[in-house]
């Protein structure tokens, strides 16, 4: 498996590129700042990252894939940022990033580019030509990507349903808020707005301690239609998203829950140490 590694002080955009990456079989880490991006970069074997133009503890998202490949990163780079201008496209050039896309980041734009870009090695250090954006739309993307992308979305919405319904029998909100900002994410942008209306709806209740069970269910409703429930696969799966509707938590009972999630992020990272 190709391995990513995401570096966004949003929390929310960070998942969005994410779940992008994990819908095409990616595995991705995340970073929030200069300090943990070079900390992955150096325990993690990565072969992308994906920088926003702006990271907390570093001059700017280039200058941060610049020092990470001086210290021997081999990964290729991409800069995203809500304002590609020409200054940030020549230093995302200058970094040696592949391309320098707007955010949001398109789906099928990413995800044909990774594909078809970061089969070969990185290239060495120095600055290069990025890809332009406007030519990948025109030879890059398949005719049937979009097939393919829904194929994919189709394929994952189990194991996204199941993280949901697991987090919500753990009574977990943040992960909760979590799975479901991320499923909401690629369902809007790959043509389920009533998807991703629902889940973000059960992002902002785990947001406020709230676990709901009818939520739960309407998703439910929504991503098992008959040709999905006469898998037997799937059907155990949605089936474990069912049982998790049987009830309703508040925060109140839920404080043990955050350090439990410190404890499992320090597990964590004393694994990718060792």
């Amino acid at each position: 498996m190709l391995t990513a590694l995401v570096i966004d002080a949003s929390p929310a955009a960070r998942q969005q590129v994410t779940g992008l990456l994990e819908l095409a079989g990616w595995g991705v880490h995340e970073a929030a700042d200069a300090e943990d991006a070079r900390w992955l970069s150096s325990a993690v074997a990565l072969d992308l990252v994906v920088t926003s133009a702006t990271v907390p503890g570093a001059v700017d998202g280039p200058g941060l894939l610049t020092a990470l490949r001086r210290a021997g990163s081999t990964a290729h780079f991409l800069v995203v940022t809500p304002d590609p201008t020409d200054e940030v496209r020549a230093a995302a050039a200058a970094a040696g990033a592949l391309a320098c896309l707007a955010a949001p980041v398109d789906a099928r734009l990413l995800v044909d580019l990774v594909r078809s870009r970061t089969a070969a090695p990185a290239d060495e250090a120095g600055a290069h030509d990025l890809v332009d954006v406007e030519d990948l739309h025109d030879a890059d993307l398949d005719a049937d990507l979009q097939d393919r992308l829904q194929a994919m979305y189709a394929d994952a919405l189990p194991t996204r349903l199941s993280a949901i319904s697991r987090s919500v029998r753990a009574g977990d909100p943040r992960a909760v808020a979590a799975a479901a900002h991320a499923l909401a994410g690629t369902s809007g942008q790959l043509g389920h707005p009533e998807v991703a209306g629902v889940c973000q709806a059960i992002a902002a209740d785990a947001r406020r301690g709230i676990l709901a069970h009818q939520r739960l269910a309407e998703l439910t409703g929504l991503t098992g239609p008959a040709a999905r429930r006469d898998d037997p696969r799937r059907r155990g799966e949605l089936a474990s998203a069912a049982d998790a509707t049987t009830g309703r938590h508040d925060l109140a009972g839920l404080v043990h829950v955050v350090d439990a999630a410190i404890a499992r992020t320090a597990a964590r990272r004393r694994g990718l140490a060792a």
